[in-house]
């Protein structure tokens, strides 16, 4: 009776000692699992990862392909107009680029030649087709230039006081010896409206003004980019989608910026409307510092500044 009593016990030790051992298994395992560091979620845009990530990379070669891209325009014998006309002065043309590494073999056939190709901008060369469409949009007689803002009493009444001209110091004599003065390229009355209704749409984030408004480099290489696709039959929407792809390469961390800033919201910038993008809450200087006020500004050392 003993023996058996004892027996009972012994069951009874171990059955206790066996629940407190699962009970310890148990609450170690839930209390692992319960401290185990959960993965880092920001709570503002503003605290993502740098800009180092695969998706990231790839939105990179999104915004700005390594290829380049291919602009729907034939440059032609413009670049040898403007030097036979003054707009761009050889020697002076030769000395900027001197301190650079000098002229490419790209920009030399471009102001050359009789160039029958595509233009093709890409990371190496946007600086380079920058003063070239500058010095177009500046010379090219348009009434942007002879009726619009830059000749506005409001604003002055004298084109000659803005950066885009007064900045231009690579002409032969006075640079408003040039100014709206040359028949480069002549647009239709409906090739005009066209540009003169895009140019209104189409913001830079160096200052508030739309391209209908060139008073920087920006804006006036981007009314000769206008120009001319409107004189080779581009319609519109390509004008938009074409703008948008030139202003990132002039702009790149801007435009890498906002690429960002549009994933956070959930769009891609392959699907991103491109005249959005390019109008006033997004490319001028006030709509890209709000962009700011919710992501941190990417880095990338590159684009142009706004002068020659």
């Amino acid at each position: 009776m003993t023996e058996s009593k004892n027996d009972e016990q012994s069951w009874q030790v171990l059955a206790v000692g066996f629940s407190v051992l699962l009970g310890m298994i148990l609450f170690f395992d839930f209390f692992s699992i319960s401290i185990t560091p959960k993965r880092n979620i920001p709570t503002r845009l503003t605290e993502s990862a740098s800009y180092s990530t695969d998706s990231e990379i790839g939105l990179r070669d999104a915004v700005l392909p390594k290829e380049g891209v291919e602009l729907p325009v034939v440059w032609g014998d413009l670049g040898k107009r403007l030097m036979e006309l003054g707009v761009i002065d050889a020697d002076k043309l030769e000395s900027l680029y001197a301190q650079r590494g000098g002229l490419d073999e790209e920009t030399q056939r471009l102001i050359g030649a009789n160039d029958t190709g595509s233009l093709v901008i890409t990371e190496e060369n946007a600086n380079a087709l920058l003063n070239l469409l500058w010095a177009f949009g500046l010379a090219n007689e348009n009434r942007i230039l002879a009726e619009g803002p830059m000749m506005d009493p409001q604003y002055g009444g004298d084109a000659g006081r803005f950066a885009s001209t007064g900045g231009w110091t690579l002409a032969a004599g006075s640079v408003m010896d040039h100014y709206n003065k040359h028949q480069l390229v002549t647009l239709t009355e409906t090739q005009q409206e066209l540009v003169e209704l895009v140019s209104k749409n189409i913001y830079r984030p160096c200052c508030g003004n739309s391209t209908y408004f060139p008073d920087c480099n920006h804006g006036m290489a981007m009314l000769g980019l206008l120009e001319l696709m409107a004189s080779q039959g581009v319609g519109e929407q390509e004008m938009y989608q074409i703008a948008l792809k030139v202003n990132s390469y002039w702009f790149p961390d801007t435009y890498l910026t906002i690429a960002t800033y549009l994933e956070h919201q959930g769009i891609s910038w392959l699907q991103a409307d491109p005249k959005l993008v390019l109008g006033e809450s997004f490319s001028s200087a006030a709509g890209y510092a709000r962009i700011l006020s919710e992501v941190d500004p990417v880095q990338s050392g590159g684009g142009g500044s706004c002068g020659v």
